[in-house]
């Protein structure tokens, strides 16, 4: 079988190649094309025999071509992986912004496949938006998909430009998170908490609430219900937050912006 061939073994990409061995994939089926991995990547794939090269190989046809390099560096490197494209293979691109379009202005008409993971991808707990355009077979989105969802589950998605709304949900989304925390931290130094004390208690109370939605069976919405006693300290503090001018219209207006930015740089 022709290798997976994976561009870029930063954060994203090595992540998504540790997830891969870890689920059983061979080093051998690897190809990483990287100039220069960190020391940790490089002892990885020796460990598990994976391919490392600094530039494309001759006479090499990717099964999957994976492209986790930087968005604003994809138009220097994408010329010199043409070579790697077959008629079997199936292109993979987790750069935000850059459309399927310009993918095939480098590489061809091939069957490709457009992704939006976020960081937690890195730990294992990310998700994943794709979508993937009308010359991906049923055979080669299956695979596409054993290989992202070794970083948390996969949402497929109808529309090129449902990945603009992926980027800004969920994409984007973690900044989000983190934001609350600070605000909830600060909120708490504000009520007469230590700074590092208000912290603390902010960062653990998001981290255990995720997990608690993680693990429950019940949505969002009843979750908060359960926490939230009639005329209690909760319901006072949701009063505020579930205003029309509370936390709703915030989120609308920043995804709102966030997409509007992600179409801004696919075009």
């Amino acid at each position: 079988m022709d290798p997976i061939v994976l561009v870029g073994a930063g954060n994203m990409g090595g992540a998504m190649l540790a997830g891969w061995l870890k689920s059983g994939l061979s080093g051998a089926d690897v190809l990483v094309l990287d100039p220069g991995p960190a020391p940790a990547m490089a002892a990885l794939m020796a460990e598990h025999g994976a391919r490392h090269v600094t530039a494309a190989p001759e006479g090499v046809v990717a099964s999957v071509l994976f492209l986790a390099v930087k968005p604003q560096v994809m138009g220097a490197v994408l010329p010199d992986l043409a070579g790697l494209v077959g008629p079997q293979t199936v292109v993979v691109s987790v750069a935000a912004g850059k459309t399927l379009g310009f993918l095939q202005s480098h590489l061809g008409d091939a069957a490709m496949v457009r992704a939006m993971p976020n960081t937690p991808a890195m730990i294992g707990r990310g998700i994943t938006g794709a979508f993937a355009n009308a010359k991906v077979g049923d055979d080669q989105r299956a695979r596409v998909n054993d290989l992202l969802k070794v970083s948390g589950p996969v949402e497929w998605v109808e529309s090129e430009a449902d990945i603009d709304a992926v980027t800004a949900l969920s994409g984007s989304g973690p900044a989000y998170v983190f934001y609350l925390v600070e605000c909830m931290a600060e909120a708490g130094r504000k009520a007469g908490l230590r700074a590092d004390l208000a912290m603390r208690l902010a960062r653990e109370t998001v981290a255990g609430a995720g997990e608690l939605l993680h693990q429950s069976p019940d949505d969002a919405s009843r979750l908060r219900q359960n926490v939230t006693s009639p005329g209690g300290t909760t319901a006072a503090a949701l009063a505020v937050l579930m205003a029309d001018d509370g936390m709703q219209p915030l989120f609308t207006a920043a995804v709102a912006a966030a997409r509007q930015r992600a179409e801004e740089l696919a075009n």
